[in-house]
């Protein structure tokens, strides 16, 4: 599956330009996708220096991104003479959703077992009810 994800507010706290403390779990979760073979994309509105520092942060953490604001490594506008910052991915994690960002280990989830947000909280609520259920009564005779 091809990924894109943001940087600023996702990734990291927000604090452009400067790169805020780590999402909690973003980095990990990252890991695990790439490890599982899902080609991540950083999809940023960072540039040049400011978006080397954030490729780096990443690096260091033992991020690499299959490309960087763009849909293959190789990309370039002489390759590509549609060539634009829309990324064609299957799922973009960005913290300007309708709705706001899940937790990483929300995402994790969603992306593992194909399922949009709506299927995951209509099976978090079958799940809160089914435990709170009330025991069953005993049939007197």
């Amino acid at each position: 599956m091809v990924i894109a994800v943001d940087f600023d507010g996702t990734i990291v706290e927000n604090r452009y330009p400067e790169i805020g403390p780590e999402a909690p779990f973003a980095i990990d979760t990252l890991k695990m996708l790439i490890a599982e073979r899902h080609k991540v994309i950083l999809w940023t509105t960072r540039e040049d220096k400011l978006l080397d520092d954030a490729v780096e942060w990443c690096k260091k953490r033992g991020v690499e991104f299959y490309a960087v604001n763009k849909d293959y490594p190789e990309e370039t506008k002489a390759t590509n003479n549609h060539f634009s910052r829309k990324i064609k991915a299957e799922v973009w994690i960005d913290d300007h959703n309708v709705g706001g960002l899940p937790d990483w280990g929300t995402i994790y989830h969603m992306i593992k077992e194909r399922k949009t947000f709506k299927e995951m909280i209509s099976e978090a609520k079958k799940t809160k009810l089914s435990d709170h259920a009330a025991p069953k009564r005993k049939k007197w005779f």
